[in-house]
């Protein structure tokens, strides 16, 4: 590999560096091929720290009984519940930004309680400048959203429920 080269990858590897933290990822990876049997597989990664939220002090016995009862009322699973493991979820396939409208004033692709076809368009995700309409994988209704307008996600997050 001569010094060009090693240079290029440095700068590559380093602009990989500031995407992955100017879109707020913790994972990025690309492979990069050269010819002449000449491969670069870069995969960069970075940690991510969260703090833990204060606890209320609640009597354990209130906080058994009250749970059941706020699940209930609500009509939504407890917040245990991982939305990625329901068998409903519609995941992301790609890292990028989310847009829940076709434009910033414009109504929303869908709604919780909504019916949709197989194949409608769910929402949009921005990945490198480019608009990718995501569609439905079956017709249902739609029980839950689960990401904000604007929001970035990452590849497997889960971003709608279809019940």
């Amino acid at each position: 590999m001569t010094k060009k080269d090693q240079d290029t990858d440095v700068k590559f590897i380093q602009s990989l560096a500031e995407l992955l933290r100017e879109n707020d990822l913790t994972e990025l990876q690309v492979k990069r091929d050269y010819g002449d049997d000449k491969t670069l597989n870069v995969r960069v990664s970075r940690q991510t720290v969260i703090a833990a939220a204060p606890q209320a002090v609640v009597a354990a016995p209130a906080m058994a009984a009250a749970a059941p009862a706020i699940a209930a009322a609500t009509n939504e699973a407890p917040a245990s519940d991982d939305p990625a493991q329901h068998p409903g979820a519609v995941t992301s396939p790609m890292v990028g930004t989310v847009y829940l409208s076709p434009e910033p004033d414009a109504a929303p692709f869908i709604t919780v309680g909504a019916s949709i076809t197989e194949g409608q368009t769910l929402l949009i995700i921005e990945a490198m400048k480019t608009m990718n309409q995501i569609p439905a994988p079956k017709s249902g209704k739609i029980t839950r959203i689960l990401v904000d307008d604007g929001t970035p996600v990452e590849f497997g997050s889960p971003l709608v429920i279809i019940e």
